[in-house]
């Protein structure tokens, strides 16, 4: 399907910020939405303040759609509160809204916090069961199963990108594993924009040396990454995260948080 009509959920935040500008008078619509000001509209946008906890007018918010990237809620670890609400009860109102509204498919900002509490030395895909490492990763290992239910379900095609360190450039040795430019999420939405699929889970990574995630679902949908957190090894690779527990896991600083299980059971 040729998608020009698209909602972008997220869009006051950083990387609705990277899309919006990417996106700028490319569709015949690019609706932007978030609870946070967004400025402005320019050509071609749409400004719509909604909040996603509200179903109605998340409903409202769909008409006439044809994609959703979908990056809003609650991008780190809180409470179960603000987390039920942004997380779970939005993600649940968008695929709602979507479905009322005949939209062909969504973009489901995922995180590699689903799949945190995997060791660095693991090797995982998109088809690695969740391992979340935080209320915040299993809101969105909850929201992949969400999609999962409307795609199979309901005939919406859902792809979700477990994100990981998407900055302008990799801040330190982890992220030599997990980064994701700036310019490689916009082709990864692309594709997600683009491609024929169903329901799939792809890691939001660029091609880096050291990656710890096999995204060969993501090539073969068309995704093809330029580049490569490696070289700026030197400059990062001596900038180790600070306990034991976050060096040795793929979810980071969100592993030791709160931490109270036992470190056998992590192997």
């Amino acid at each position: 399907m040729n998608s020009q009509r698209i909602l972008l959920t997220g869009a006051a935040g950083r990387l609705g910020g990277i899309l919006r500008q990417a996106f700028a008078g490319r569709f015949q619509l690019l609706r932007l939405s978030d609870v946070a000001p967004m400025g402005a509209a320019g050509e071609g946008e749409e400004i719509v303040t909604c909040d996603l906890a509200d179903a109605t007018t998340v409903q409202v918010l769909c008409e006439g759609i044809d994609a959703i990237v979908h990056l809003g809620g609650i991008p780190y670890e809180t409470g179960w509160p603000e987390l039920l609400q942004s997380n779970i009860a939005g993600t649940i109102n968008l695929y709602e809204g979507a479905r009322h509204a005949g939209v062909d498919r969504v973009i489901f900002a995922s995180s590699n916090h689903a799949s945190g509490m995997y060791p660095n030395d693991t090797a995982i895909s998109g088809e690695s069961p969740p391992r979340p490492d935080s209320r915040y990763g299993l809101t969105k290992a909850f929201g992949e199963d969400v999609a999962a239910l409307y795609a199979y379900k309901h005939g919406i095609r859902s792809l979700c990108l477990r994100i990981g360190s998407c900055l302008p450039k990799p801040d330190n040795k982890r992220a030599l594993s997990t980064w994701l430019s700036h310019g490689d999420f916009v082709r990864l939405v692309e594709v997600g924009l683009t491609a024929d699929y169903v329901h799939e889970i792809v890691y939001g990574v660029s091609g880096n040396t050291r990656s710890w995630w096999d995204n060969s679902a993501a090539y073969r949908l068309g995704y093809e990454p330029r580049d490569d957190a490696e070289i700026y090894a030197a400059e990062v690779e001596a900038i180790e995260l600070g306990t034991e527990l976050a060096r040795q896991y793929q979810g980071g600083n969100f592993v030791p948080e709160e931490f109270s299980g036992r470190k056998e059971w992590l192997g």
